[in-house]
């Protein structure tokens, strides 16, 4: 198996991130975890939490893939009720998230588990304001839930402290990295104590930029894969979406702003297609690209080299211009129609999960087309995962949620002169937010900051001699990892 490329000096071997830790059998749970069990109407401990726990438990750090849905949020709080200190009143566990969606799911469902045990959670997000929020975390929550903006601005304002934490969850990374929270993460780390935390990284991919985030996160983690019976990295998932044929690049610009990847492909059948998507993107605002057959050698190689120097986000191509493109970095590639031959479908998902990384192969199809898709599938023993085109609704939630953490972010980079300069504008604001006629002026400043968002990188490249430091400082204080149990 090859090796997985994590910074410019350092790579790692997929199997020795091999779990070696046994599963957890529910009867030798301790009794107060069974009673939390009974709570949530959980009468057998799922395949993530079987294989989680025991690595909490233990206090070593893991990455873990697994999707929405398949129990990891029990994964990570049911341990906490024989790991934490109750009579403490300070936050021991940091549970990160990407959406206020989630952080209140998480949140309901340790509220379920937790009980009338005396451990107290909290869930901080942007959007709403500080006061329920600030109260919950001066009374001493021991977890809090949050998202990476919300969670760096309480910091700031010092209404808690991460020095007596035990654990850091991170909950769907690579949904996180995409919503734009790299450097807020990276923010947050400079308040972790002066010791080994017991880290877990839970993502439905991990592309290579999910797996440098995570080395710069935990120390020689191990992996679990829940999506197969063994433990691997090199991995493709294939989903397909359901679209009309009428508006198909109206539902990719849809799907392209959910993914929000950092580079992808986007294949077509045709060069009058190859053209039709690039105009389109490039009218929408993203950085993109067109590499047809019609192209010399020197400008198609000046295109692949911004390509892979990140320079150029998204690349359209037709098959005969993909052939023998190898971008380690790719985590997405698109297919804007399927292929008109079963065996370029192999050839353009694989353009994806290079180097050891595990990537994403997504299809936009018709009903006309499914049925070629279906012969794919069977031809090849691909399992495709069919996902429901995202709504208005949902497209604006999520891109709101984006730009809002980009905004608090930017406001905790001013100044006091800033500040002050900026509250000449307070009566002009309320202004316009109660008029509706004015709510364009609005709009429009928003959707420009927010189109100039779009071409900052998801995770940029860890440094390794920075990560090195780190792990060498936390070694001297003290906060090394304790030996595995081989």
């Amino acid at each position: 198996m090859s090796t997985l490329e994590l910074s410019p000096t350092e790579t790692v071997d997929p199997a020795e991130l091999a779990t070696d830790l046994p599963e957890v059998d529910l009867s030798a749970l301790p009794a107060h975890i069974q009673a939390a069990l009974q709570r949530a109407g959980w009468n057998s401990l799922k395949p993530v939490q079987l294989r989680t726990i025991p690595y909490l438990l233990d206090g070593e750090d893991v990455m873990i893939q697994a999707r929405t849905g398949s129990g990891k949020t029990g994964a990570f709080l049911l341990p906490l009720l024989e790991l934490l200190d109750f009579a403490a009143d300070t936050c021991q566990v940091l549970v990160l998230v990407p959406t206020r969606e989630l952080a209140n799911q998480v949140w309901n469902e340790a509220q379920t588990l937790f009980g009338n045990t005396g451990l107290r959670s909290v869930a901080v997000y942007g959007g709403v304001g500080y006061g329920a929020q600030n109260d919950a975390l001066k009374k001493g929550a021991h977890v809090v839930i949050g998202t990476p903006g919300r969670v760096l601005d309480h910091l700031l304002r010092r209404t808690f402290t991460l020095r007596n934490l035990k654990m850091l969850i991170f909950d769907e990374a690579d949904r996180m990295l995409s919503m734009g929270f790299y450097q807020d993460m990276k923010a947050v780390q400079r308040y972790l104590p002066d010791k080994h935390v017991t880290t877990a990284m839970f993502s439905a991919t991990f592309p290579s930029y999910v797996m440098r985030t995570a080395h710069d996160f935990m120390e020689d983690p191990d992996f679990v894969s829940l999506s197969t019976d063994h433990v691997h990295v090199t991995e493709v998932d294939h989903i397909y979406y359901m679209v009309p044929e009428m508006s198909r690049e109206r539902s990719l610009i849809r799907i392209l702003e959910m993914e929000n990847p950092a580079s992808a492909i986007i294949f077509c059948n045709t060069k009058v297609a190859v053209h039709f998507v690039s105009v389109v993107l490039q009218r929408f605002g993203y950085d993109a690209d067109e590499l047809s057959a019609d192209l010399d050698q020197q400008k198609r190689e000046a295109i692949l080299k911004r390509l892979r120097e990140g320079k150029l986000r998204f690349l359209v191509a037709t098959d005969v211009a993909g052939r023998g493109i190898d971008i380690p970095e790719l985590s997405h590639v698109f297919q804007y129609e399927p292929p008109e031959d079963p065996e370029s479908y192999i050839h353009r998902a694989g353009r994806t999960g290079r180097a050891g990384a595990s990537g994403i192969a997504i299809t936009l199809a018709t009903r006309v087309e499914k049925p070629g898709l279906d012969r794919i599938a069977k031809r090849f023993e691909i399992d495709f995962e069919e996902r429901e085109l995202p709504s208005e609704e949902d497209l604006a939630a999520v891109v709101g949620e984006r730009l809002t953490a980009l905004l608090e972010s930017r406001l905790r980079e001013r100044d006091n002169i800033q500040h002050e300069r900026s509250r000449r504008f307070i009566p002009l604001a309320h202004e316009l937010a109660e008029d509706s006629d004015e709510m364009a002026l609005i709009t429009m400043l928003l959707d420009e900051y927010y189109q100039k968002s779009l071409h900052t990188p998801v995770a940029p490249p860890v440094e390794a001699e920075e990560s090195k430091q780190q792990r060498s400082a936390n070694r001297s204080s003290g906060g090394g990892r304790r030996r595995r149990r081989r």
